[in-house]
């Protein structure tokens, strides 16, 4: 399973504030676009509807609504956040909850920064923005672009802002994560480099404890025909909830470490090469892998040392991360909720 889903639209968040109070959700005002697209959408899914506050995410200082999330992406993606109207039911519902996690996740983050006093000066600001400028072919350009998509330059020094701030709380929260000896090197280069696996995924995502119990015993039924000898691959197309790999027979090919979620990576680099899994459980769901293959390093310890060494700093960030967002949330009370 990716670690990075790639969502059908990006995700944004608007500052947190600094109050003891908590922080209300948003309420979403009739003749406003964004009650507009609620009640589009609510059409399909009428749990969205515009006239209740609907909250997919809480938290002890703040919670996050449909009206929060469908905002951030009219400000985030001016007329492009319309594409929403155009998935299915619970794919809408799916973006939305995730979207909810994601903005109350920066929040939080945001709030860490306030407290260790980092943020973004202006000249970092000027400079972000002007390299964006260059990559659009100039400012008149990149201007041009965000009128034509309804997003303003305002929230995009916002979100500029938001997202230096942040950088600049991580470097520091971060940094003791990213020490690498000569051993940790010698250990990582006689290691399996990649892994390709099989695997087969059902969602567990904003399910109850006992829908969570009736989807691990469809899943130990998948298990007990693929310990039988039943095609895996055939499995995998037919049960797998994962888009990224379903039609494929469940197949990821030569992913390196760090590249997957921990349960998952930890699976397919130690499951003996042709055998199966037991259930693995990640954030995602359950999962059965079948390991295809695995690849050690060929080239010379000199000419990859650099790139280990990187890679091996990427790998602990990202676990550092995970621990630092998973204390930020429990310090919160913060839970996502499903939209019923």
């Amino acid at each position: 399973m990716k670690k990075i889903m790639i969502l059908t639209l990006a995700v944004a968040l608007a500052a947190a504030g600094c109050s003891s109070k908590k922080e209300a959700p948003m309420k979403m005002a009739a003749g406003t676009p964004a009650y507009q697209l609620a009640k589009d959408l609510a059409a399909s899914l009428p749990a969205l509807d515009p006239d209740k506050t609907v909250v997919v995410a809480t938290s002890k200082k703040f919670d996050v609504s449909v009206g929060d999330v469908l905002q951030m992406f009219l400000d985030s993606m001016g007329n492009q956040a319309q594409g929403l109207k155009t998935q299915d039911p619970q794919r809408i519902k799916t973006i939305i909850e995730r979207a909810g996690v994601q903005i109350g996740e920066r929040k939080l983050l945001l709030e860490a920064a306030a407290a260790a006093k980092k943020s973004a000066s202006p000249e970092e600001i000027q400079k972000a923005l002007e390299s964006q400028y260059t990559r659009a072919g100039g400012e008149n350009q990149y201007l041009e672009l965000a009128r034509s998509n309804g997003v303003s330059l305002d929230y995009i020094k916002k979100d500029i802002t938001e997202d230096l701030t942040i950088g600049k709380y991580l470097d520091v929260a971060l940094a003791e994560s990213g020490k690498v000896t000569e051993a940790d090197l010698q250990k990582a280069y006689g290691e399996d480099k990649t892994a390709s696996v099989r695997h087969i995924l059902l969602l567990t995502q904003n399910k109850s404890n006992a829908e969570k119990a009736e989807i691990r015993k469809k899943m130990e039924g998948i298990l007990a025909r693929a310990q039988k000898g039943e095609d895996f691959a055939g499995l995998a197309k037919e049960f797998s909830e994962d888009p990224g790999s379903k039609d494929n027979g469940g197949l990821y090919e030569d992913f390196k470490r760090g590249k997957m979620v921990k349960p998952f990576e930890d699976a397919s680099f130690t499951v003996p090469v042709g055998q199966i899994s037991g259930i693995v459980e990640t954030s995602y769901g359950y999962h059965i892998i079948k390991v295809e293959n695995r690849k050690k390093e060929t080239q010379p310890f000199d000419q990859v040392k650099a790139q280990l060494e990187a890679e091996i700093k990427q790998q602990r960030k990202s676990v550092a991360f995970d621990a630092l967002l998973t204390g930020l949330k429990k310090k919160a009370d913060f839970q996502s909720v499903s939209i019923k």
